[in-house]
């Protein structure tokens, strides 16, 4: 790879860096040819895009951003696989899903809003993140609820006064 073409990827890498606040980096090394295929394909139906990139300009992409990426840089060994996603917990729930048939992929790290998560043993914490639109369900629901209660109460107590507005008729 010249230099020129280095020099590109690095624009290119830090451009898709820019455009999103969810990265996950894990190593996919050693799946077969099926499996990988299998898990481009998940991938592409949630909307994730998976990339295999090189440490080195992955690592320069990330410090010309303006994010900040902190320790992230240092898990950037060996191979390395770039999940981009819009929503927050949907490559971990991949990683996870494809972690029940083989050992990979392995996560190493993974950027979300801001926040730094390095390691394996974060993988059950990040598939657990609840995504914004769940967030705003849950808070809809809580603010219905106590809606909902004072309106059945409220339709209780008028049924209740017009059965004994029969009672006294009858």
């Amino acid at each position: 790879m010249t230099r020129e073409e280095k020099s590109i990827a690095i624009e290119e890498l830090t451009a898709q860096l820019a455009g999103t606040n969810i990265i996950y980096i894990s190593d996919i090394s050693g799946l077969n040819a099926d499996t990988t295929s299998s898990l481009r394909r998940a991938c592409f139906k949630a909307g994730i895009k998976l990339e295999v990139v090189k440490n080195t300009l992955l690592a320069k992409a990330m410090e010309a951003s303006d994010n900040d990426y902190g320790d992230l840089p240092s898990v950037l060994t060996g191979n390395s696989a770039i999940f981009i996603s819009d929503v927050a917990n949907a490559p971990g729930k991949i990683i996870k899903d494809f972690r029940k048939k083989s050992a990979k992929p392995v996560l190493k790290g993974a950027y979300i809003n801001s926040e730094i998560y390095i390691g394996d043993d974060q993988l059950d914490a990040l598939a657990t993140i609840k995504s914004k639109e769940e967030l705003i369900g849950e808070i809809i629901g809580l603010l219905q609820s106590p809606a909902q209660r004072v309106i059945s109460a409220l339709q209780n107590q008028f049924a209740k006064s017009e059965e004994a507005t029969e009672e006294v008729e009858a």
